[in-house]
C-alpha cells in the first residue's frame, strides 16, 4: 500500500508545531520548535525539515494539500505590528473608527480606554458619493476625487487599502469603482467592506475592513514566501488556510480575507477537540489549550463547538467585553487569555503578584530558556516545582537553565517577601485561578454549567495545568490524548474546506410568504452567495459535486436592534417555508430569553450561506504497549505553597502499557510536553493511548 502523506503546520506565538500522517496507514510523525517571529518561515523550515528527516519523507512523497494555521493575524493585531493601511469612507464618516459605537464596557470608569485603530485617522480619506439603503446609487464617484484620494493615499505611504462606503452591503458599485482605480493607480493590495462584511451596522463593518487591509501586508508576503519555498524544494500538495470558523480556504483566498484567520490556531484545537468528542462519545467536553503565549478554552456540546458571527480582537482588558475591536469574522466562540508558558510574573503597584498578559514569546522566551530572558514566566515556576525535567525538554534538544530559572524567580520573590519555591507556586496557582475563571465566565455567557464537565488538556503547557484548573472547575475527570503538545495541528487535518458569507437584506419575513419581489431579492442575493462559495470552494481543490450548502438568518422582533441567528437546513436552495422560518426563530427565542413576544412580526436582516464539503477521514494508528511500564525515575517535586518537596515517580509516556494505572502524585514525559498527576488523582491508559485521569478526592463541599 503506497503512502498517503499529509502535512500540517500550526505557528504558535512560542512554538511552531508540525504533523506528518499517513492516511493508508494511520502513522502519525511530530514535531515542535521555537517559532521565529520576525521571520515566521524560519520556524516554519526548521520544523518541516526535522520532521521530514524524522519520518524518512521527502518532500516529493507529500502531494496532498499542506494544512496551515496561524497565529500571525491576532498576534500582528495585538501588538500592534501590522501594515501601513489607509481607509477609504463616505464624506462625513471619517471619525467612525475613532467614536466606535459609543458603548461603553465599564460605565463608571472616567479614564476609560479603547485600542487605538489599525489605521490612524491621518490615513482615514473621505470620498463624495453615496448610495441609500436601498442600494440606489444617489451619487458615484467622480474621476476628480478619486485621482484627489489616490494623491493624499500616495502621499501618505500606504502599503494596503480598505474601502468602506455606507449603505455598500446594499450596493457594492461605488466600492468596485474605487477599488479598480486605487489597484490601477496604486498597486497595492485593496480590501472591500462589501466583499469582507456585506453586512449593517457601520462600525463592526468599518472596523472589520480596517483590521483586514492593515494584515494584508503582514500575511501576504508570508504566503508567498511560503509557497515558493514549498515549490522549490518539491512540495506537491497546495496550501489551505485554517479559518477562525473552523474551516480552511485556498492560501489566494486567505491572502485576500486574512481577518478570518484571527483566531485559525485555536479553531484548529477546537476541531480536534470535536473530533475526541465525538470518537470518546463525551456529548459536554471542555477543550484546554495552552501553549506558550496564551490558554484558549471552548466548549463542545453535542460533539460540535459554538460559533459565533462576532469576534472581539485586542482587548485593552482580557475579561472586559467591549475593549476591543469587534470583528465580523465568523469564528469559533472560544475564551483565550494571556496564560501561557511564557506569561510574565511580577509585583504591581499594591505589592501584588500578577501573572501576564505579558509574555516572553520565543525570543527571548522564559529565563530558563537561557536566551538572555530576566523576568520569570510560567514555566520558570513549573521548572522549579519540579514539573518539568530541565535536562529532558523537547526531548533533550533543548536543555533548560536552572541558574537563569531561580535568579529570574528571585526577582519577583525578594520584594514578596517570600522564598524562591513558595513563589513559584504562587504563580502556578495564580495562572490556574486565571484560566479557570476565564473558562467559567465564557461558560456563563454560554448558560452552560462545567462543573463536572470532562476536560481535554493539549497544547505544550496544558497537561501541566489540567489537573490544578480541573479541580478549581470542579471538574473530576481529565483526558491527555497522544501527541497533545500538538493537537491543535493535527485540528487541521480533521477540518472540512469551508467558508461562511453573509449579506444584509432587512426585510419583514413576512414579505417572504409569497412569491414577489422581494422574494425574487432573496433568492438572487444567495445565489451570488452561493456563486461565491462555489469560487472558494472550487480554489481549494473541491470538486463541484461535493459541495454542499448550509443556509441561515439572522432575525429579530420588528423594532428590536439584536438579532439572533436561524440556521435553517441544508440544500441547493433554500430550504423551508416562512411558517418554518417563525417558528423556528420563536423557538431559540424562547430558549435564550425565557419568552416570546406575541403580535408582533419577525424581521429578516442578514442572510448566511455556509458552503462545506466533508474531510477526508483520519484515523490514526496509536501502538499502545501491552505491559505496565515501570517507574523510569523519581524526582522531588512541590504541589502547594508552603509544602515540602514530595519524592514523585516519573514515567516515560511511550513506554506506558495499555490499561495501566497510575496513582498520583505522577508525572508521565513525553518528549513534546509534560503531564502532571496531582495528588488524588489516578490516570490510566486507554486503547487509543489517551491518558485518562478521574479524581478520586472530594473537596470540602463534598464533590
Amino acid at each position: 500500500m503506497s503512502a498517503d502523506w499529509r502535512l500540517a503546520v500550526d505557528i504558535g506565538g512560542t512554538f511552531t508545531d508540525v504533523v506528518l500522517f499517513d492516511g493508508a496507514s494511520g502513522k502519525v510523525v511530530v514535531d515542535k520548535t521555537l517559532t521565529t517571529p520576525a521571520a515566521p518561515l524560519d520556524g516554519v523550515r526548521t520544523g518541516v525539515n526535522q520532521l521530514l528527516l524524522k519520518a524518512g519523507v521527502r518532500p516529493t512523497d507529500i502531494t496532498a494539500p499542506i494544512v496551515h494555521a496561524t497565529t500571525l493575524i491576532t498576534n500582528a493585531l495585538i501588538e500592534g505590528k501590522i501594515g501601513r493601511a489607509g481607509i477609504v469612507t463616505t464624506t462625513g464618516f471619517g471619525d467612525t473608527l475613532l467614536i466606535r459605537n459609543e458603548h461603553r464596557y465599564d460605565m463608571y470608569d472616567l479614564q476609560i480606554e479603547f485600542p487605538e485603530p489599525p489605521v490612524p485617522r491621518d490615513r482615514v480619506v473621505e470620498l463624495t458619493e453615496r448610495i441609500t439603503p436601498q442600494g440606489v446609487v444617489r451619487l458615484a464617484p467622480s474621476e476628480a476625487d478619486l485621482a484627489a484620494i489616490t494623491e493624499q493615499l500616495r502621499a501618505a505611504a500606504v502599503e494596503a487599502v480598505g474601502v468602506c462606503l455606507i449603505n455598500s452591503y446594499a450596493n457594492p458599485s461605488n466600492e468596485r469603482i474605487v477599488a479598480e482605480h486605487l489597484r490601477r493607480e496604486l498597486g497595492v493590495p485593496v480590501c472591500l467592506s462589501s466583499e469582507i462584511s456585506p453586512q449593517i451596522r457601520e462600525y463592526p463593518r468599518m472596523i472589520t475592513t480596517a483590521c483586514n487591509a492593515a494584515t494584508m501586508p503582514v500575511i501576504g508576503p508570508y504566503l508567498d514566501e511560503l509557497q515558493k519555498w514549498l515549490a522549490g524544494e518539491g512540495f506537491g500538495g497546495s496550501v489551505l488556510m485554517m479559518l477562525s470558523n473552523g474551516g480552511v480556504v485556498s492560501a489566494d483566498d486567505a491572502a485576500r480575507a486574512p481577518i478570518r484567520l484571527v483566531e485559525s490556531g485555536p479553531a484548529a484545537g477546537a476541531l480536534a477537540g470535536s473530533w475526541f468528542a465525538r470518537r470518546m462519545g463525551e456529548d459536554r467536553l471542555l477543550c484546554f489549550d495552552m501553549g506558550g503565549t496564551t490558554a484558549k478554552s471552548c466548549l463542545i456540546v453535542h460533539g460540535e463547538p459554538e460559533l459565533t458571527n462576532t469576534f472581539e480582537v485586542a482587548r485593552i482588558y482580557r475579561f472586559k467585553k467591549g475593549s476591543g475591536f469587534p470583528v465580523s469574522a465568523p469564528s469559533v466562540d472560544l475564551v483565550e487569555i494571556g496564560a501561557g508558558g511564557g506569561s510574565l510574573a511580577r509585583v504591581d503597584e499594591l505589592g501584588l503578584l500578577k501573572v501576564g498578559p505579558e509574555s516572553a514569546g520565543a525570543d527571548p522566551g522564559p529565563a530558563c530558556y537561557g536566551r538572555g530572558g530576566a523576568k520569570p514566566a510560567v514555566t520558570d515556576a513549573d521548572l522549579s516545582l519540579g514539573y518539568l525535567d530541565a535536562a529532558f525538554f523537547l526531548g533533550g534538544d533543548m536543555a533548560l537553565d536552572m541558574t537563569a530559572c531561580s535568579a529570574a524567580l528571585q526577582t519577583v520573590a525578594n520584594p514578596l517577601g517570600l522564598s524562591a519555591a513558595d513563589t513559584a507556586a504562587g504563580i502556578h496557582e495564580l495562572v490556574n485561578q486565571n484560566m479557570a475563571a476565564a473558562a467559567r465566565m465564557h461558560a456563563v455567557e454560554q448558560g452552560a454549567d462545567l462543573r463536572g464537565i470532562t476536560v481535554l488538556a493539549f497544547g505544550g503547557a496544558g497537561p501541566l495545568h489540567a489537573c490544578g484548573v480541573a479541580e478549581l472547575l470542579e471538574s473530576k475527570r481529565v483526558v491527555f490524548p497522544v501527541n497533545a503538545s500538538v493537537l491543535s495541528a493535527f485540528g487541521t487535518l480533521v477540518t472540512p474546506v469551508r467558508i461562511d458569507l453573509a449579506r444584509s437584506m432587512v426585510r419583514p419575513m413576512a414579505n417572504f410568504d409569497h412569491p414577489g419581489t422581494e422574494l425574487d431579492e432573496r433568492d438572487s442575493l444567495l445565489n451570488e452567495l452561493r456563486d461565491e462559495g462555489r469560487r472558494v470552494l472550487s480554489a481549494a481543490g473541491v470538486a463541484a459535486g461535493n459541495i454542499r450548502f448550509r443556509y441561515g438568518v439572522d432575525a429579530r422582533y420588528l423594532g428590536q436592534g439584536n438579532e439572533i441567528t436561524i440556521w435553517v437546513g441544508e440544500g441547493e436552495s433554500w430550504p423551508v417555508t416562512y411558517g418554518e422560518v417563525v417558528d423556528k426563530f420563536e423557538a431559540d427565542y424562547r430558549r435564550i430569553y425565557g419568552l416570546t413576544i406575541p403580535d408582533v412580526g419577525v424581521e429578516a436582516v442578514t442572510w448566511r450561506l455556509s458552503a462545506f464539503a466533508a474531510s477526508s477521514p483520519v484515523e490514526p494508528r496509536t501502538v499502545v504497549p501491552t505491559e505496565a511500564a515501570a517507574v523510569h525515575h523519581t524526582r522531588p517535586v512541590r504541589f502547594a505553597r508552603g509544602s515540602d518537596p514530595t519524592d514523585t515517580p516519573v514515567y516515560k509516556r511511550s513506554q506506558l502499557g495499555l490499561g495501566q494505572q497510575i496513582v498520583g502524585p505522577a508525572i508521565v514525559e513525553e518528549r513534546e510536553t509534560t503531564a502532571v498527576i496531582r495528588p488524588g488523582w489516578v490516570a490510566s491508559v486507554a486503547a487509543d493511548g489517551s491518558l485518562v485521569a478521574e479524581r478520586q478526592i472530594v473537596d470540602r463541599r463534598g464533590r
